[in-house]
This record gives structure tokens, sequence and C-alpha cells, in this order.
């Protein structure tokens, strides 16, 4: 699959934002990726235990990796898509969604180029995207992200904080502070929460090797107004 085209005036993601993911599944089984489960995140099951994603929502999963979330949401009768910037996992995310017996809209494509129109969604999700994502691509994102969410539009965000030193891992992780900076000017934060490594949403879940921050966010009726 080609890459997607940028929109002009837009930072361009640059090569190994692309490469780098494609060759981690070129000499890699999946199944054996740290970030791998052949379930759906425990923040996701949750978010939908609680009605915060509801049944008819038009969900995104950006990061999708090979389609966990994307799948078991549709199989939830989720209206679902997911982009990953790695087509190896995209063509792997389609072939399990295949055998699940659902169709997610599964796509190539960067965060920061997001191939849908505005107000396409209700929900976002990031799972993992952003703690891998490139710095300078960071706030592009989030104007993407508010781009492609309707009215009243949700993310769910979860990173590894900046306090987790272990040599694997994801390579920016970030203060509270760094992810407010960039989501405030367009998202209320309406829950944050950190979780030990070992635990997830309350549950002693074993392939949560870090220590993890997650936060639901609302997106705003108009941009914030400037600090008094």
């Amino acid at each position: 699959m080609a890459r997607p085209a940028r929109r002009a005036g837009r930072p361009a993601p640059t090569a190994s934002e692309f490469d780098s993911w494609e060759a981690w599944y070129g000499r890699t089984d999946y199944r054996r990726m740290p970030w791998f489960s052949p379930r759906p995140s425990p923040w996701v099951v949750g978010a939908v235990r609680d009605h915060w994603i509801r049944r008819r929502s038009r969900v995104l999963d950006v990061g999708c990796g090979t389609g966990s979330n994307a799948i078991w949401l549709a199989k939830q009768g989720r209206r679902t898509a997911g982009v990953d910037v790695a087509p190896t996992a995209i063509a792997i995310a389609t072939d399990r969604a295949r055998r699940a017996g659902v169709c997610p809209d599964l796509r190539v494509a960067s965060a920061a180029e997001l191939p849908f129109d505005r107000r396409a969604f209700d929900v976002a999700l990031d799972t993992g995207c952003f703690h891998s994502l490139p710095l300078n691509l960071r706030e592009e994102y989030a104007r993407e992200l508010a781009r492609v969410l309707a009215p009243g539009g949700r993310v769910l965000l979860t990173w590894i904080p900046r306090e987790m030193q272990a040599e694997v891992g994801p390579p920016h992780r970030p203060a509270l502070e760094e992810v407010a900076a960039v989501f405030e000017p367009r998202f209320l934060f309406s829950r944050v929460e950190r979780f030990d490594a070992g635990t997830a949403d309350g549950w002693k879940v074993r392939s949560e090797r870090y220590a993890r921050c997650t936060a639901r966010l609302v997106l705003r009726d108009r941009h914030q107004p400037p600090a008094r």
C-alpha cells in the first residue's frame, strides 16, 4: 500500500516514522512483539463497560497495530476504523478481522495525516500511539483528532509516563504536563488516572509491564482561550 499523500502546509511525517515500524513487523512475529495482546486493551473494555464508548459510536483506533481493539469493537457492534503506519500491521489486522468475521475500515496512514473526512467519528482511541509519535508531529496529531471528531467527540488516550526508565519501551514517554500542553487547547480532560505495572483499570494484568497513564478527553466546542 502507498503512503498517504501529505496535505499542503502540514508537517511531513519522516521516512523513519513509516520505515522503522514496518521493519519491526518484517523481522518479528507480531505475536512476540512487546505491545501485542490478542485481547482488547482493558481501558477500551472499561470504556465500553461504563458506556463512555456508546453503542452507536463511530470509533477510530489510531495506531491500531494488528487490530485487537478494532476487531473487538467491531464485534461489539461499533462502526470501527483503524490506522497504522506499518503496511504489514494493517495486512495482519485485516486478515485477523476476516477470520473473526468482521470488517473494520483498516488503512495505512500516519496519525498526523488521518485519511478521513471532518466529523467522521464520535470516539478516537490511542492506546500506545502518542508516546511513540515523533515530537514534531504531536500538535498536528491533536489537530487531526479534533478535525475528524464530531462535536462532543471523545478521546481515550493511554501512555507510558516519563518516570518509567526501562531501556525497552516507547521513545518519547511524556509527563502529564506535556500531554496537557498538546491536547488542552482543543480538548477538556474529564478523567486522568495512573496504573502501576501489572494492573489496568483496577485489574491485575500480566501483559502490562509498565506503569500506564490514561486520560479521557472531550472535544471543546471552541478553541481554548489564552491564559490570563
